[in-house]
């Protein structure tokens, strides 16, 4: 065996024996990510831009253990099982088969996002999985190379690799499947002098009754609105980009809460229609308007979901939490977030 080859696989045994542990944060999208072409590589039909969020963290932590038959996952304290347990187990899979070791793993991540609400919870939790299980199995992926493997398991997880402002490539739709899959991935998106902030009011913390992909699935299938929305979005990101770059965030804003309500019809338009927006919701978006209407600078977006996010300047960020705390009383809580950190590996005491 080659010498250069023999120095990468100890320099593989050495960081498998140690594990790895990293931190990511969930992103919100401005431009949003709606319908797969390609399932199974989690390819989408258009190009998509997020910010990644300073709160809600999900830290993971990977041991390789060449003893064990099987992976061992735990999630928030308790043994994952189910559909979140299997795509972890394919996750690691993939990984194992680019490492070309066998090890299994043991997995503990820690989320502090509510799963399966429409807030991204997804999305932090494979992009700390992606950086971990490449730094433990010794795979050396650069930063695109990151977030095509976090694409693996969430598409929006491919975002979640960058801090602040990141646009996610749709690729090429015609090429062949190898092709495609290199050529989406995220990358960040240069920014003007903005200081915004996330008002994100939580009106209902609990699971779906239909997942993302459910929902993607029978959009892309049966709505007449998904193909009207999907070139509308191709013109959204073009202009959301020069916005950022002027530092505009009433334009931000605008094009944001426009790209989000027509992706929300498209749902609206499937057979039979997908409906995540609630009263609860409705009273919010009316809370937004009247903000706007008394000089607020502030933009509603939404995610697969009830829950609602409010861009705003991070001056107006607390007016804007009171006026949505106030829309959604009687349940719900509110957050207020900024641009945050990429995915990035920690040691035991997270530094």
């Amino acid at each position: 065996m080659p010498e250069h080859q023999t120095t990468a696989l100890r320099t593989r045994e050495r960081t498998a024996a140690d594990g790895a542990t990293a931190v990511a944060h969930p992103n919100i999208a401005l431009i949003k990510y709606w319908g797969k072409r390609d399932e199974r590589l989690h390819l989408p039909w258009t190009s998509s831009l997020s910010m990644t969020l300073d709160i809600f963290p999900t830290t993971t932590s990977v041991r390789l253990d060449a003893e064990a038959a099987d992976d061992e996952v735990t999630f928030n304290g308790s043994p994952a099982s189910g559909e979140e347990r299997r795509r972890i187990a394919a996750f690691l899979d993939l990984v194992r088969r680019r490492s070309r070791l066998t090890h299994r793993a043991v997995v503990d991540t820690r989320n502090t996002v509510p799963t399966g609400a429409g807030l991204a919870s997804s999305a932090g939790g494979f992009a700390a999985l992606a950086v971990a299980a490449a730094a433990a199995y010794g795979l050396g992926l650069d930063d695109a190379g990151l977030s095509r493997l976090a694409r693996r398991g969430s598409g929006s997880a491919s975002r979640s690799i960058f801090g602040g402002f990141a646009v996610w490539h749709a690729g090429t739709p015609t090429a062949p499947p190898a092709e495609a899959d290199l050529s989406s991935y995220a990358e960040p998106v240069v920014a003007g002098d903005l200081d915004p902030a996330l008002v994100i009011a939580v009106v209902n913390a609990g699971p779906k009754e239909v997942s993302s992909r459910a929902a993607m699935r029978r959009t892309v299938e049966t709505s007449p609105l998904f193909e009207p929305w999907a070139a509308s979005s191709r013109d959204d990101l073009t202009e959301m980009r020069a916005a950022l770059l002027r530092a505009d965030l009433d334009a931000v804003g605008e094009i944001a809460e426009r790209n989000a309500l027509g992706m929300h019809a498209t749902m609206l338009g499937a057979r039979p229609a997908v409906r995540y927006l609630s009263p609860a919701t409705l009273t919010v978006l009316d809370s937004v308007l009247e903000l706007r209407r008394d000089g607020v600078s502030a933009y509603a977006t939404m995610d697969a979901g009830p829950n609602v996010k409010v861009l705003c300047r991070r001056t107006d960020a607390e007016r804007v939490a009171e006026a949505v705390r106030a829309a959604a009383a009687g349940g719900g809580t509110v957050h207020i977030a900024g641009p945050g950190q990429g995915a990035r590996l920690v040691d035991e005491s997270g530094r």
